[in-house]
């Protein structure tokens, strides 16, 4: 049985910063492509970033280039999101996804609350 479990979400003043995590098991994990999603209030749920199954490649939505980070630890098989300079716009649940092709979004976790004040 498939399990994404997120944690290390939490409230943040505007600018500070952010490690969600991601456990997951039932699979191979370095088989699959992990990626975050978000959805704020009234919103659509949108893309975060993504890695590939072994780590090599990686891709940020625009909106977090440059402040999050994605990387996974395949020993361990947890995925990371390391969030700095956070802006009240980042606030959101996010979400761990796992797929056995890129961009295919097999598995959810349940998610986890950032909220983020100015």
């Amino acid at each position: 049985q498939v399990q994404l479990v997120e944690s290390g979400g939490g409230l943040v003043q505007a600018g500070g910063s952010l490690r969600l995590s991601c456990a997951a098991s039932g699979y191979t994990f370095s088989n699959y492509y992990m990626g975050w999603f978000r959805q704020a209030p009234g919103k659509e749920r949108e893309f975060v970033a993504a890695i590939s199954g072994s780590g090599g490649s990686t891709r940020h939505a625009d909106s977090v280039k440059g402040r999050f980070l994605i990387t996974r630890d395949n020993a361990k098989n947890r995925l990371f999101l390391q969030m700095n300079s956070l802006k009240p716009e980042d606030t959101a649940v996010y979400y761990c996804v796992a797929g056995i092709e890129w961009g295919q979004n097999d598995y959810w976790g349940q998610g986890t609350q950032v909220t983020v004040s100015s």
